[in-house]
């Protein structure tokens, strides 16, 4: 049996009137977060914002992070710099794992 799109982390369910009510943000501030590529929700078919749990998880940082006075500029950078150390991280367990195949 398939699993439902609510079991699905990244699935886009909520709007942005949901997500700001949730996290007592400004739809406006949203919105911003995505013209500033720092949380970039998937789009519906008519071409509203949709957010998943992931993004939201996201937003929540990031809100954290604008609460201790960091801009969205420096935010986005924050974001990228997480990532590029999480695949830097996967190929250098990658390349241990590989290298302990090896016998070495």
């Amino acid at each position: 049996m398939p699993g439902l799109p609510i079991d699905d982390e990244h699935a886009p369910l909520y709007s942005v009137g949901q997500v700001a009510e949730m996290l007592d943000v400004q739809q406006a501030f949203l919105r911003r977060l995505d013209e500033f590529a720092v949380v970039r929700p998937r789009r519906s078919a008519g071409g509203q914002r949709r957010y998943s749990r992931h993004d939201i998880g996201q937003v929540r940082y990031v809100v954290n992070l604008v609460a201790e006075g960091m801009t969205l500029a420096s935010i986005h950078r924050i974001l990228e710099l997480e990532r590029e150390v999480a695949r830097l991280t996967g190929e250098l367990e990658t390349a241990l794992r590989r290298l302990s195949e090896l016998g070495g």
